[in-house]
């Protein structure tokens, strides 16, 4: 996935976060929501490893290594930011204060369990991590990832084969191809990006779609159906 649609994911993240909310975000494509906040929206970012306020990531030739967020990338932060303990920071997770987290996925099942730490890969990551604690405590989850898998296979399933982060947890999925949400009702259609229609999106996601609520599509520059249709590289 290039790095132009990994910023128009970020940016509808971004567009769909709440005034006042207060926000975890993940490693990897999350991190990228924090360049996206609208500068006239009070929203409170939180990471992992002791941080709350506004940041965004470093420009070239500014970073302090001793200001990262949780995917240890450099970062610049606003006025008003602040840091404390690692404990602390569980607590906010552990303890329901934080309205939206913010993940990566390998795999999101229909009715919205969610597996991120583990693929059985002999190097993957050994253990689950702050994903567990943070899937059971923010009050909702948004997942980022791409469609398909390098083989080209759904990564929304009736039902993940990949070790479980958190069972029942997901809210809604941005992927390069869609934006889901996780319903009772089953997995609705909100959004279509590029030039993808509701039957080609249909003929590569493994569970049965919802498109009642089918908003306009988002047309996302340099992103075509058939290019993100093709196999992740």
């Amino acid at each position: 996935m290039d790095k132009q649609t990994r910023n128009a994911m970020a940016a509808r993240v971004a567009r769909d976060i709440p005034e006042g909310a207060y926000v975890n975000l993940g490693i990897g494509l999350p991190t990228m929501v924090a360049n996206h906040l609208p500068a006239d929206k009070d929203i409170f970012l939180h990471s992992e490893n002791g941080v709350l306020g506004r940041w965004t990531g470093a420009p070239a030739g500014e970073e302090d290594w001793d200001m990262i967020n949780a995917g240890k990338e450099p970062i610049k932060l606003a006025p008003g930011a602040a840091f404390f303990h690692h404990a602390d920071s569980f607590g906010m997770m552990r303890g329901g204060h934080l309205d939206i987290c913010v993940l990566g996925a390998f795999q999101v099942s229909a009715g919205g369990d969610l597996a991120n730490w583990h693929t059985g890969a002999p190097d993957a990551i050994p253990a689950v991590g702050g994903a567990m604690d943070l899937a059971i405590g923010a009050k909702r989850i948004y997942v980022m990832m791409e469609h398909l898998d390098k083989q080209g296979r759904s990564k929304v399933m009736p039902r993940c084969s990949y070790p479980l982060t958190g069972l029942g947890c997901v809210s809604r999925v941005y992927t390069d191809l869609a934006t889901l949400e996780i319903t009772a009702d089953g997995v609705k259609v909100i959004e279509l990006v590029g030039d993808i229609d509701a039957s080609a999106l249909q003929d590569v996601t493994s569970v049965a779609l919802d498109f009642s609520a089918l908003e306009q599509p988002s047309r996302e520059p340099g992103r075509s159906a058939l290019t993100a249709l093709s196999p992740a590289e």
